[in-house]
């Protein structure tokens, strides 16, 4: 663990320092909790905030552990820590703001402050994006004297960039918003969470996420730690793991990430018992998972093979 930590020191003092002032965030959040009695869209007001300031910070430690590894372009690498710092700071503290007037951060538009502070969240997310994407095309241009370990990293913080733009797919206001717009010319909430219904409905504890309708979150938030997960799973196949199969590894995630978006947008919640079609989707996923890690596992054993006989 201390090497995991000093590490992220040498790979960034200060995305490692803003982790670390999110996880005071959380303390403050947390007393929110037991303090405020506020709920916002069937949800304790400062169970948002908090979610956020672990997420950011988790972000924060492991994207600096990351670009531990990483040697080139260390101007334009430290412009984009710094963007995306900021970035962070503007979120967290308009969440936190937002959560104690009392209202919802997010998909908010019923007046003219709460609709400027949704926007430019949505425009510094936008930018963060790019700065992501950025450190990805760094991370694919890097050395790394350990090739497999190198596809980790590198697949692990695509995916996360790819799990972090379904958030657009969240803004797009519903059909019932557009309706509601269309008759009254206002629309107070734009976007939503939940796919055929309005957020607040019955959820997972602690998650939120929808038990009744589709849910883009449990997708947003498998997606997002592709770039925890899969160099975890490297770490641990370290003895016997080869590029093709991270490679393969990546492949498998990125498919089953790509399903939860699927059953999100057909309006299934993921713990719906009535949807045939992603249990069909997870049967396949889950045949093609044993057969593609059979094949992979036969491949690197003949490879041994062919190396030990030369």
């Amino acid at each position: 663990m201390n090497t995991l930590w000093n590490r992220g020191w040498q790979g960034s003092k200060l995305l490692m320092f803003t982790g670390q002032l999110m996880l005071l965030d959380l303390a403050v959040c947390l007393a929110g909790l037991v303090l405020d009695p506020a709920m916002i869209t069937g949800q304790p007001a400062w169970l948002k905030p908090a979610k956020f300031a672990v997420s950011v910070a988790l972000y924060c430690f492991t994207l600096a552990w990351i670009l531990s590894y990483v040697d080139r372009s260390p101007r334009l690498i430290r412009a984009m820590t710094w963007i995306i710092t900021a970035i962070f700071w503007l979120e967290i503290v308009i969440i936190d703001v937002q959560a104690a007037r009392g209202t919802a951060s997010h998909f908010n538009t019923a007046t003219v402050l709460d609709r400027t502070l949704f926007t430019t969240m949505g425009i510094a997310i936008g930018v963060l994006w790019v700065c992501s994407m950025v450190i990805t095309a760094v991370l694919f241009r890097q050395q790394f004297a350990d090739r497999s370990w190198g596809w980790a990293l590198r697949l692990g913080m695509l995916i996360s960039v790819l799990g972090a733009g379904t958030g657009a797919l969240m803004t797009v206001p519903s059909r019932e918003q557009l309706k509601e717009a269309r008759l009254t010319h206002q629309m107070p909430v734009s976007g939503s969470h939940t796919v055929g219904a309005a957020d607040g409905g019955p959820g997972l504890p602690i998650t939120g996420w929808s038990t009744e309708h589709g849910d883009l979150r449990p997708a947003h938030f498998f997606g997002m730690h592709a770039m925890q997960i899969l160099p975890l799973i490297a770490w641990l196949t370290r003895r016997r793991r080869t590029v093709r199969t991270v490679q393969f590894a990546a492949a498998s995630y990125f498919a089953l990430f790509a399903i939860l978006v699927w059953q999100a947008l057909r309006g299934y919640s993921i713990v719906a018992t009535n949807d045939n079609l992603t249990r069909l989707a997870l049967l396949l996923w889950t045949v093609g998972f044993v057969i593609g890690n059979a094949a992979v596992t036969f491949r690197r054993r003949e490879m041994t093979l062919a190396a030990r006989h030369q």
